[in-house]
C-alpha cells in the first residue's frame, strides 16, 4: 500500500431499492438493515462458518471501534460463533490473576508446558507486573498468554485486537496460526483508517457509569438523559441502567486534553498498518472509518449511517437539558471535510470484503 491511510477506497453501502430509513441504535432494525444490504453476503458467510473459522487480526488506532465491530458480528452470525480477544485487556487481566496464588499457580503451570522465551518464567512475570523494570514484556510470554485464551475457547471465529503491537512483532503474525497451533485456518489483516479528529472527540467525549462502567460518549452516544454543572458550566450524562438511578458518568482522567497524550503510540499504530499492509502472501481487508462530505450527495452512503453530533441545551429557568442532533462534520488526515460512519456500514464493509477474501 503506498500513501496516506485515507487512500482506502471508500466502501459504497447505499442500495438504491432499499428506501427505509433505520434505526441503526435498535436491534431489531440492525437485524433488518443487515439483511437489506447485504444478506447474500451474511448467508454466504454463515453456510462457511458451520465448518470453519478464521483468523482476523485488527490493524487499527485507538478508538477506532474495533471491539464494537466484533460485537455486531457476534450479533449477525452468534456468539457461540465469533470471539475477540484484546491483547491489552489479556494482559491487564493476567496482572490482576497473578495476586491470587491459585490463578497464578494456574498460569504458572500452563506456562511450564507451553513457554519457550530469551528470559524465564519468573523474570517474565515480574516484567508484567513491573517489579523488574529491566525486562520488558517479551514476545514469546504475550504468545502464550494469547494461545492459553484460544485454548478456552470452542472452535470460534478469532478477532484479534493489539497483535502484532509494534514493528518487530510483525514477522510473528505471519506465522501467529501456526505459533499458537490454530490449524490451517485463513488468517486476514483487518486495517481500519479513521482521522485523528474523530479520536480526538471520543477520547475527549467519552465517560463511564462509576457504577455499573457502560461507557457512553457526550458528542456520539449520549444517554437519554443530561446534567449541567451550575459550578463548571459543563455538561455531564446520567446513566440510563435502572439499577445506577441516575448516577453522574465521569470522564477518565487525561482525557479532556485528548489525542496528545496518546500521540506517539497513534504514530506507531500508523506505521504498523503501512508497513503489514504492504506484505506479501496474506489477504488483506481496508476499512473506513469516514467518507468525504459528498458521499450521500453521490449515492455512496445513506444519511442514517452517518454519526449524528448531539448538542446540549440548558434551559436556566427550567433548569432542564436537552438533547438535539446535528451533522458532525470532521477533517480527515488530508484537511478534507468528512462524515464519521457509524459500525453498521463498516461491519457491512467489513462482511463484503471477508466475502472476497474467503473467496466464498
Amino acid at each position: 500500500m503506498k500513501g496516506p491511510l485515507t487512500d482506502f477506497p471508500v466502501e459504497k453501502t447505499k442500495i438504491p431499492n432499499v428506501t427505509k430509513k433505520f434505526n441503526l441504535n435498535d436491534r431489531e432494525d440492525r437485524k433488518e438493515y443487515f439483511e437489506a444490504k447485504i444478506g447474500p453476503e451474511i448467508a454466504k458467510l454463515r453456510e462457511y462458518l458451520k465448518d470453519n473459522t478464521f483468523i482476523a487480526y485488527f490493524l487499527a488506532k485507538k478508538l477506532a471501534g474495533k471491539g464494537t465491530y466484533t460485537k455486531l458480528m457476534a450479533e449477525i452470525f452468534g456468539a457461540d460463533k465469533i470471539s475477540h480477544i484484546s491483547v491489552g485487556d489479556l494482559v491487564r487481566t493476567t496482572y490482576k490473576d497473578i495476586e491470587d496464588p491459585k490463578k497464578r499457580q494456574e498460569l504458572v503451570e500452563y506456562l511450564e508446558q507451553h513457554y519457550r522465551g530469551y528470559i524465564s518464567i519468573e523474570d517474565a512475570i515480574d516484567a508484567l507486573i513491573g517489579k523488574n523494570q529491566k525486562n520488558l514484556l517479551p514476545t514469546e510470554f504475550i504468545l502464550t498468554l494469547v494461545k492459553r485464551e484460544i485454548d478456552k475457547l470452542d472452535r470460534k471465529v478469532i478477532f484479534l485486537d493489539g497483535f502484532p503491537r509494534d514493528l518487530d512483532q510483525i514477522q510473528y503474525s505471519l506465522y501467529f496460526r501456526d505459533l499458537v497451533n490454530y490449524r490451517l485456518d485463513p488468517d486476514i489483516f483487518v486495517a481500519i483508517s479513521i482521522p485523528l479528529s474523530v479520536i480526538d472527540e471520543r477520547m475527549r467525549g467519552r465517560v463511564t457509569c462509576p457504577k455499573c462502567q457502560t461507557p457512553r460518549n457526550l458528542t456520539t452516544f449520549p444517554t437519554k438523559e443530561a446534567g449541567y454543572d451550575e459550578k463548571t458550566g459543563k455538561f455531564f450524562l446520567k446513566c440510563d441502567n435502572p439499577e445506577c438511578n441516575g448516577a453522574r458518568m465521569v470522564g477518565k482522567e487525561g482525557d479532556d486534553v485528548g489525542i496528545e497524550s496518546i500521540r506517539e503510540r497513534l504514530d506507531l499504530d500508523e506505521k504498523l498498518i503501512k508497513k503489514v499492509m504492504s506484505l506479501h502472501g496474506i489477504p488483506k481487508i481496508l476499512l473506513r472509518n469516514a467518507v468525504p462530505v459528498n458521499s450521500i450527495k453521490d449515492g455512496i452512503v445513506d444519511d442514517y449511517e452517518i454519526t449524528p453530533k448531539y448538542v446540549f441545551n440548558h434551559d436556566e429557568k427550567t433548569g432542564k437539558v436537552t438533547i438535539t442532533e446535528e451533522p458532525w462534520i470532521v477533517k480527515d488526515d488530508e484537511g478534507l471535510d468528512s462524515y464519521s460512519l457509524l459500525a453498521p456500514p463498516v461491519v457491512v464493509g467489513l462482511i463484503k470484503q471477508l466475502v472476497k477474501a474467503l473467496n466464498l
